[in-house]
């Protein structure tokens, strides 16, 4: 299913000047379908992580000011996530 969303992903990824991605909106409207698709046919590697479901992850993300540590904390989050 190709959703105009998706295109906006696509234009999103090949900015040069783009910024963190994070997407807002109703439940049960296929945010995760969206992101979890486009990660698999635009990259090779893809690291998920729900904050709803992932306590841990929530307060690192609330609690760290440096990105470096911040991204360092996700990715190994991210590893533990299925």
């Amino acid at each position: 299913m190709e959703r105009y969303l998706y295109k906006e992903l696509e234009k999103w990824s090949c900015s040069e000047g783009r910024r963190p991605l994070v997407l807002f909106g109703a439940r049960q409207v296929g945010k995760t379908w969206l992101l979890k698709e486009f990660g698999s046919r635009r990259y090779k590697n893809v690291a998920f992580v729900s904050f709803d479901r992932n306590d841990a992850a929530a307060q690192l993300v609330t609690s760290e000011k440096s990105a470096e540590k911040l991204l360092r904390g996700l990715s190994a989050k991210a590893r533990r996530v299925v």
